[in-house]
């Protein structure tokens, strides 16, 4: 790989923030590929050999992540240690496996070159999902197949366990499993290339509270090993050889930060609640039950959104009724009295992983996903609706549909609850019978046709990030068009407006679940456009918490007024951000 030196300059790289805070160190390069993998031709005779070195390798492999799982399990009592959970199922898939096989006997060629050639086909189609979860689920297969393919050749790589002095690790990628190897005490900090805040080496990351910042895009490149660097994981700033100036600017920024999130922790028990008696519910997103225990943590008000894609994404094929039900009650009595908002799956077209084959799809994202596959597939939709109703005996679980796009598919999807309801009382199972019902607003059919939805359902849960996307026609992750997309353009904070206007003629609550509720600088003003709940990353809580608290509703409605009467994203962002600095000064020095 050619490296364009940087010679001793300073320079600013700008990336992604991933996990907040500021450090400077000298640079650790980590070595994150394996060398080319060579192809060469086999014998029917060679075809036992080469099996059995799989075979060997799996075992190898599968042994080194169960250690690896077993050590991040004790040191981090969350989610973190099930992680791993996936990479698992690679290495116990004998479908995979199977095809491996039948590529060595078929193709008569090594396995190393038989098995990362299917690697790199699962990956290339899982890193053009628009899903930013599914779309990483690729690295989890990029790192299972790097550490088998180094058991078979006896590979070996630079790796983490090997620091023993403080340093700012930087890499094109790092693994999960390499990032759950770090020590807080020799890893101070990390840079990547590539990732994404939702991508599991970002999850570690934040769940050890090491500073991090990813798609740097040629910081592997631009970094020597033993180079003075600097991160912040707030900005997504990296520095090459910072100058005493800018060690001194960030080291205060570190400082404050400390002391301002040190301020945070008076806000966990403390009602979210304006200065002058306006409640809000803040509640945490979540994915696994694990979760619970994070957000109680920060001090969340329930759950407001449950992902359960995980279930049918980490399984071997379908989870069953029984399975589904455990996970949920689970999960609602550690919750309960607390709410707990449980979305339907939220997959199909591209992004299903199941034993079902589905046509290719030219544009996915606008095809078969959501509530259409839930409705599409009954007997899917009425084992999950069932799990969830036998959770529901803790009256504190609540449904909600996503990707709804019009009120025909909110009539069905309720007329299945009602069928499942009554499959259960047949059978004399307990359930809430008055359990509410929400959906998502997040097409634009949806938010624009939402009087005609309010009757049918109890609340609302605007999802920002696929309500933009589709609103704007912008697909997020396309570097090319990224800078369109604009959570606070006009026709964004119309589209909420209108929901939240609706909600309130029709006396059912409304929510915002999306990336937009996580970010303090909009808070004033989703609650002036009329949101009562914001749902966010835990970890985002205290700031969220401290903004609200410090707010007069006069102040919100008059600034949504103004935005509401501003003609670009960028206007309506100046006026959150005076609004910030006058009534939470210290939190402005936390925003991005």
């Amino acid at each position: 790989m050619s490296r364009k030196s940087n010679n001793g300059k300073n320079e600013i790289l700008r990336g992604i923030g991933v996990s907040p805070g500021v450090v400077t160190g000298v640079a650790y390069l980590l070595q994150s590929e394996i060398g080319a993998v060579v192809k060469r031709s086999i014998s029917e005779n060679d075809i036992p050999m080469e099996i059995s070195r799989l075979e060997e390798a799996l075992l190898t492999t599968r042994e080194q992540l169960r250690i690896i799982q077993a050590e991040i399990g004790e040191v981090l009592d969350n989610k973190s240690a099930s992680i791993f959970d996936a990479h698992m199922l690679v290495v116990d898939d004998r479908s995979f496996i199977e095809e491996i096989i039948k590529g060595v006997e078929k193709e008569r060629k090594n396995v190393e070159w038989v098995l990362h050639n299917a690697c790199q086909d699962y990956a290339k189609v899982l890193s053009r999902i628009k899903d930013d979860y599914l779309r990483e689920r690729a690295s989890d297969i990029k790192d299972v197949t790097r550490r088998i393919l180094r058991n078979l050749s006896g590979e070996r790589l630079n790796s983490v366990t090997e620091l023993t002095e403080p340093s700012i690790v930087v890499a094109h990628d790092i693994a999960p499993s390499e990032t759950a190897l770090m020590q807080k005490d020799v890893v101070i900090g990390f840079a990547t290339d590539v990732g994404s805040p939702s991508s599991h080496t970002a999850i570690m990351a934040r769940a050890l509270e090491i500073p991090a910042v990813v798609g740097l895009t040629e910081v592997s490149k631009r970094v020597s090993h033993g180079d003075r660097i600097l991160i912040d994981g707030q900005q997504g700033i990296l520095i090459i050889h910072p100058t005493a100036e800018q060690l001194e600017r960030y080291g205060s920024v570190a400082e404050k930060q400390k002391l301002i999130r040190s301020g945070l922790r008076k806000f966990r028990d403390q009602p979210a609640e304006t200065k002058d008696g306006y409640p809000i519910v803040l509640s945490a997103n979540i994915e696994f039950p694990k979760d619970v225990k994070n957000a109680k943590k920060y001090g969340a008000n329930g759950v407001g959104l449950f992902r359960t894609e995980f279930l049918y994404l980490t399984g071997h094929g379908l989870p069953d009724e029984e399975e589904q039900a455990a996970v949920y009650t689970k999960t609602a009595k550690s919750l309960h009295p607390s709410p707990l908002i449980i979305r339907t799956i939220d997959i199909g077209g591209d992004k299903f992983v199941s034993k079902y084959e589905t046509t290719p799809e030219i544009n996915p994202f606008l095809g078969w996903r959501g509530i259409r596959f839930c409705l599409a597939q009954e007997d899917v939709f009425l084992k999950q609706l069932r799990a969830i109703l036998r959770a529901s005996r803790y009256d504190n679980v609540k449904i909600m549909y996503p990707m709804v796009s019009n009120t025909q598919e909110v009539i069905q999807a309720n007329a299945l609850l009602e069928r499942a309801k009554s499959e259960l009382r047949e059978n004399g199972v307990e359930f809430n019978n008055e359990i509410e019902v929400g959906v998502m607003i997040e097409v634009p059919s949806a938010a624009i046709t939402s009087d005609l939805i309010a009757p049918h359902v109890k609340f609302f849960s605007i999802g920002t990030n696929d309500l933009v996307q589709y609103t704007m026609a912008v697909d997020r992750v396309n570097e090319k068009v990224s800078h369109l997309y604009e959570p606070t353009h006009p026709a964004i904070i119309k589209l909420i407006k209108s929901s939240a206007d609706t909600a309130a003629k029709e006396n059912i609550w409304i929510g915002i679940c999306g990336e937009m509720a996580g970010n303090p600088l909009w808070t004033p003003l989703l609650i002036g456009l009329g949101i009562n709940e914001l749902s966010v990353n835990p970890t985002a809580i205290p700031e969220i918490k401290d903004v609200i608290c410090s707010l007069d509703m006069d102040v919100a409605r008059e600034l949504a007024a103004a935005a509401l009467q501003c003609k670009t994203a960028a206007g309506i962002n100046e006026l959150c951000r005076e609004v910030i600095q006058k009534i939470a000064p210290d939190i402005s020095k936390l925003i991005v």
